[in-house]
């Protein structure tokens, strides 16, 4: 690997350049307008792959936005690692508040500005960096490569389960690779190895046919805003449990090395809170603020409305109230179960005087790959060379739908070895990469790939 690393760092100034070049693209997936800048980063993302030595390259159609694949299949015997990532970025507005053009990538300090530098043009390009350096140095790669990067993830990925789905064989894996997450902290390199799932529903409650006069029926019949709140505060005890029969029987317990292994993390329950605003943190009571973040679930409510909510005062008794609740899961529950779960529970729980509907609006399953698996172990390994400093666990607590998918569809689990900060801006205005992140992050995909061998023949 000295001549791999070695490499890396004679060629750090080039590589900085090309990543200049990708970031230039507008590939803002959302806009039709940008529909030839998304067809041009295609194009772009195939050249390069050719350039660094990718035999098997195709730009592949789906309904939408293509996909570029690209595949080095030359280690028989060897792991197989499919690297997915995306090469659309969210819409750079509001331009007002970019301190530099969101599409001319400025380095101030030790960060990297641009539209797309951490999510995900800049974390894609660490793996096409690291495969080329070993390339060039080696001839060969320890283990085969694939490549699956799509062009919507930042509008759903809507044309990606099918895509999946119809070239399932050709991209067979023994595990997926993803780096489109972020790590901890700065100078703290993490492994996260879990997501949350997501239940989605909506509440809807009718009273009286119509709106009604406050001062002329109030008083006579229940008003749909004051059952909807009783219904949304029956959804918690007072120690913060989720109050509805059957959600934590499928609960997957936290083990001791993984509640060991947050305790190691540099977290500080006060500057969270003040850096929130908040003068008290809240939570289901037994478990500390990461786990709860985590490694249990939630129900939020996030929207609520019904009556009269504009200037002045109008007193009505509205006919109708609603509000939209998400559900945060972890492993082993499932959406569906647990809609249906919320929903028998609300019939059962709304009182009379209103009629109540509920609606699942969207699901999906948690994720998890386990921290003694042999990707997660090699990824252990590699950060460890590459960042000089032994890596921690974490979990998200959001979703990332497609890691499901490629379990469910293709049967291999997913290592999510992201190099992004939490306060990188992605989706705001200055949005960065950190390039200590960016050039160790070259070398761990490198040490990665030379690792995962030994690892996957050890087994777990």
């Amino acid at each position: 690997m000295k001549d791999v690393l070695g490499y890396i760092e004679n060629n750090s100034e080039r590589y900085l350049k090309e990543l200049t070049e990708f970031l230039a693209i507008p590939s803002v997936s959302n806009n039709p307008e940008n529909a030839g800048d998304i067809r041009r980063c295609a194009e772009w993302v195939a050249e390069h792959l050719r350039s660094i030595g990718i035999p098997d390259v195709r730009i592949m159609a789906t309904p939408g936005h293509p996909v570029v694949y690209g595949a080095w299949l030359d280690a028989p015997g060897k792991p197989t690692v499919l690297i997915y990532g995306h090469y659309d970025v969210q819409p750079p507005e509001p331009l007002e508040l970019w301190t530099s053009p969101p599409f001319e990538a400025t380095v101030r300090g030790e960060d990297l500005f641009a539209r797309g530098a951490s999510d995900d043009k800049g974390q894609v390009f660490i793996h096409l960096k690291a495969i080329e350096a070993m390339l060039r140095t080696t001839g060969t790669l320890p283990v085969n490569v694939k490549f699956i990067i799509e062009g919507e993830e930042e509008i759903g990925s809507e044309h990606l389960d099918e895509f999946v789905k119809a070239q399932a064989e050709l991209l067979k894996a023994d595990l997926v690779l993803v780096s489109d997450t972020s790590m901890f902290a700065r100078d703290v390199p993490s492994i996260c190895y879990g997501l949350r799932g997501l239940a989605y529903m909506q509440i809807d409650l009718v009273g009286p046919k119509s709106d009604l006069h406050s001062g002329s029926y109030g008083g006579s019949i229940l008003n749909p805003i004051q059952a909807l709140a009783e219904i949304i505060a029956k959804l918690h005890d007072g120690k913060g449990r989720i109050t509805i029969p059957g959600f934590y029987d499928d609960v997957r317990a936290l083990t001791k090395k993984e509640r060991d292994a947050y305790k190691k993390l540099p977290w500080n329950d006060r500057r969270y809170a003040k850096d929130l605003g908040v003068k008290q943190l809240y939570g289901e009571t037994g478990f500390t603020t990461l786990e709860r973040l985590w490694a249990r679930p939630t129900l939020e409510c996030n929207g609520i409305w019904g009556g009269y909510t504009g200037e002045g005062a109008k007193t009505v008794l509205p006919s109708k109230a609603s509000a939209k609740i998400s559900m945060r899961l972890v492993p082993d529950q499932s959406s569906k179960k647990v809609s249906a779960l919320f929903t028998k529970f609300i019939r059962k729980i709304a009182p009379p005087g209103v009629t109540v509907t509920v609606q699942s609006l969207h699901g999906g399953e948690p994720a998890i790959t386990p921290i003694d698996s042999p990707g997660v172990r090699a990824a252990y390994a590699a950060l460890e060379k590459g960042f000089g400093k032994k890596p921690l666990y974490q979990r998200e607590g959001g979703s990332i739908p497609i890691v499901v998918q490629f379990k469910k569809l293709l049967k291999i689990d997913t290592v999510l070895l992201g190099f992004g900060l939490p306060d990188e801006n992605a989706h705001a205005p200055d949005e960065f990469l950190h390039l200590p992140n960016f050039f160790g992050g070259i070398r761990t995909a490198a040490h990665f790939l030379n690792e995962l061998p030994a690892y996957m023949k050890k087994g777990g």
